[in-house]
């Protein structure tokens, strides 16, 4: 009776552990799994013949060797401690699935009776309940932890919680702060239908993010990164919200800063050119909508480099500072004027109703940069020349409006300066051929197209050639004879002047040889531009090089050279002086070059300009002022030359005066060498002729 009692009894158990949606496994006193119910399997993959063994068990169920040893030793002291006390402690370890999961569990031992020995274990799978302890946990630590303020409220928008960076942040503890709206955190500065609205979108979407200023305990105001989000019920109530926020007032100063550096010239403070070429091409699109004109005008300071260099860069960045301050002044619109760059400067007026207003404003400008500027002391005077392009009557683009306006500013420094030009297509035209004509005469030189002629300068008491001037000459193969009024101002605005100058040199010195060969004593003049005492020369070592006389050889500079007072300037001019060449000032009389330069630089010869010589007569002004050059000048130890004589009456009355040598076309136009070669062959044949006659 008993016996098949216990047989019942176990078959119960069975049928109970297999019903049971817990996980069940049996051990026997071997510690070998004798029986697992159908949840186990169901719930770990596992089926009785998997984990039959301790051994199986070790190599299956856990995730590796190490574990496994640590979970044994674990479970052996929970057994003799439930042995010793009745009561088994639950232990809770990792176990993994067949299909390579794991879970968590709680392992719960029960000692059976029958069959003796054996051990029930329950497994509880608390894997999700940990998970969400985990984050929990995780939640708490960033909450309290993260840099990052954290604001919780409750459905009615009343504050709840919050984190510690949020009262390091606004001041604000959780005695001040609790139960709060949060509108107590929001600036002044704002109405309630902007509140209103970002209420509106929180309730419809359950979330916002976005830039708003907010305010400190203290009342200061600083802008936040917000992001707003909603936790809801079940039923879709709204439970909490949680606010996330940062202090990024440093960071848009940051920004700030850096975009004024890109879009502001730092020096006057007014916008820089790329701020400008971007404000024009807006106003270009706008113009396009509202059929109004609008105008490009652009400055060049007249003046501005001799003042930099004479007063140094502290004083010119002063003054450029004070033109922009007068010529933000004048305009219409102090945002729409820019630097440039250097000393140019640009104004946009844009929607033009009257474009008599263009030339106003350019006037105004003029006007006020023509009053002198007071710095550090210094009474300095400037003034601008404006070019001036309309759009869309001279271009359709940013670049093409910019380029004509730059090219109208330098036909009205042409014209004379303090005035302004618009843009006319001619002027297109003469930009495009000043172009060309520049890209040929890089080629000039390399395709043997100049050559230097020589215009010979006469000794007036004897009617004889004693001197000659080198003049450069260009036979291009297409335009013919191209003028050195045109293309020596651009082979000096290009630095071209410095190679060819330095070629014109050379070929004087080899020309000069020759003719010597007809007189000792004779001299070539070498024009020398202001460009080329910038750059280095080897002139005085040149000479020696070909054993030529350095008395032979002439310099000549303009007058305004010498004002410059310039260091290398006058370096070279003693460098000159020393090797035995010697200087003549050419077109004395146009510059401002004082007795004292003549004294200081050891000047040998004066030349005086043909404007002088043009409508010499006998009590003209010219004459005048021609006689007081030449008395002056011998007074000084000087040799006078006077260029352009044209005519017989010319050179009576400069020869009366006592005047030294001339030139001009009345005695010779400019020669090629072998023509003066020539000239003076047979100058020296009817010379030698008279002789023996």
């Amino acid at each position: 009776m008993t016996s098949e009692l216990s047989i019942e009894t176990t078959q119960l158990a069975q049928t109970i552990l297999g019903a049971s949606p817990t996980p069940f496994i049996v051990h026997n006193k071997q510690k070998e799994t004798v029986y697992v119910n159908d949840a186990f399997t169901a719930q770990f993959g596992y089926s009785l013949q998997d984990i039959s063994t301790p051994d199986k068990r070790e190599t299956t169920v856990y995730s590796n060797r190490e574990y496994a040893s640590k979970i044994r030793d674990l479970w052996d002291k929970c057994l003799k401690d439930g042995l010793q006390n009745s009561t088994f402690k639950p232990l809770e370890m990792e176990l993994r699935c067949k299909n390579g999961d794991y879970r968590i569990v709680t392992a719960h031992a029960t000692l059976l009776s029958e069959p003796e020995g054996n051990l029930l274990i329950s497994l509880n799978n608390i894997t999700e309940h940990k998970r969400a302890e985990e984050m929990a946990q995780l939640a708490s630590t960033v909450f309290q932890h993260t840099s990052e303020a954290m604001i919780v409220t409750s459905a009615k928008r009343k504050i709840i919680a919050i984190n510690p960076a949020f009262s390091s942040i606004t001041g604000f503890s959780e005695a001040d702060i609790l139960n709060e709206s949060t509108s107590i955190l929001l600036s002044k500065r704002y109405d309630p239908e902007f509140l209103t609205e970002i209420r509106n979108i929180i309730d419809l979407d359950g979330c916002w993010k976005g830039e708003i200023w907010a305010r400190r305990k203290n009342g200061e105001e600083f802008l936040i990164w917000a992001t707003i989000n909603t936790i809801y019920n079940k039923d879709k109530t709204v439970k909490q919200r949680v606010t996330l926020f940062s202090d990024i007032s440093e960071k848009r100063q940051a920004e700030l800063l850096a975009l004024k550096q890109a879009s502001y010239d730092p020096l006057t403070s007014l916008p820089n050119r790329t701020f400008f070429y971007n404000r024009l091409e807006e106003e270009i699109k706008n113009s396009n909508i509202t059929n109004k004109p609008l105008a490009v005008l652009f400055l060049d300071l007249d003046g501005f480099k001799v003042i930099n260099d004479a007063f140094g860069h502290p004083v010119g960045d002063k003054l450029l500072f004070e033109a922009g301050k007068r010529i933000t002044d004048a305009a219409p619109n102090e945002d729409l004027v820019a630097r440039f760059g250097g000393d140019e400067f640009t104004v946009l007026l844009p929607t033009l109703n009257d474009l008599n207003q263009v030339g106003r404003v350019a006037d105004q400008i003029i006007t006020a940069l023509n009053h002198p500027f007071q710095i550090e002391g210094n009474l300095l005077y400037i003034s601008a020349s404006i070019g001036i392009t309309i759009y869309p009557d001279d271009a359709l683009t940013a670049d093409d409006l910019l380029r004509n306006a730059d090219q109208a500013m330098y036909f009205a420094k042409d014209s004379g300066r303090s005035r302004y030009f618009y843009f006319t297509q001619q002027m297109q035209r003469s930009s495009t051929e000043r172009f060309n004509l520049i890209q040929d005469l890089r080629e000039a030189l390399a395709l043997n197209q100049l050559e230097v002629y020589y215009q010979p300068i006469i000794y007036l008491p004897t009617k004889k050639i004693q001197k000659a001037e080198a003049l450069l000459r260009w036979n291009h193969p297409e335009r013919g004879m191209v003028s050195p009024t045109d293309f020596i101002p651009l082979a000096e605005e290009t630095g071209l002047i410095n190679e060819i100058g330095n070629w014109v040199f050379h070929q004087a010195v080899q020309h000069a040889q020759m003719f010597q060969q007809h007189s000792p004593d004779f001299q070539v003049s070498v024009n020398m531009s202001p460009v080329q005492f910038k750059a280095q020369n080897d002139w005085a070592a040149a000479i020696s090089e070909v054993y030529f006389s350095n008395c032979n050889l002439v310099i000549e500079i303009t007058e305004g050279l010498l004002v410059k007072d310039d260091k290398q300037v006058i370096e070279q001019l003693l460098d000159f002086r020393t090797a035995g060449i010697q200087v003549a000032i050419d077109d004395f009389g146009t510059g401002y070059a004082s007795l004292s330069y003549l004294n200081k630089f050891d000047i040998d010869y004066l030349k005086i300009d043909q404007s002088f010589i043009k409508n010499l007569s006998t009590d003209s002004s010219e004459m005048a002022l021609s006689e007081a050059i030449i008395v002056m000048a011998h007074k000084l130890g000087l040799k006078v030359i006077a260029e352009g004589v044209e005519t017989e009456q010319q050179s009576r009355l400069l020869y009366a005066a006592g005047c030294d040598f001339v030139q001009g076309n009345l005695f010779s136009q400019p020669l090629p060498v072998n023509k003066l070669i020539e000239l003076l062959s047979s100058e020296k044949t009817a010379e030698n002729k008279l002789i023996f006659e």
